[in-house]
């Protein structure tokens, strides 16, 4: 079974929304289920090493490169690179691949769950 995760929120926001987004993707990868993650609007800075965590939060891009090693495939929102998150305009770092929305829509009519945080 495939599962898709679409985040949208700015991962470090004060809230653990995303950081519980990334806990379900391990959870479902260690039941053996195929994951995507999606990363739009706000999202975008997860997949940037530009984004840090303030004292006491998580790293969330250090959770999204591991899940990246262990084969989850990420794709980022190419439009949201220059319109989006408090790093407007910095790279994703490896592993996360610039995507259009028609791959979004690929992933979203292939999967058995579509996910959105």
């Amino acid at each position: 079974m495939k599962s898709l995760i679409v985040f949208n929120r700015n991962p470090y926001d004060g809230s653990d929304i995303t950081w519980n987004g990334l806990r379900l993707a391990e959870q479902l990868l260690n039941a053996g289920l195929e994951v995507n993650i999606f990363l739009m609007n706000d999202s975008v800075d997860l997949a940037r090493d530009a984004a840090k965590p303030s004292e006491g939060y998580f790293d969330l891009g250090k959770m999204l490169k591991e899940l990246i090693e262990k084969g989850v495939s990420v794709k980022v929102c190419g439009t949201c690179k220059a319109r989006c998150g408090i790093h407007k305009g910095e790279p994703y770092f490896e592993g996360a691949k610039e995507a259009k929305m028609t791959e979004l829509a690929r992933w979203v009519a292939d999967a058995d769950r579509v996910i959105s945080f």
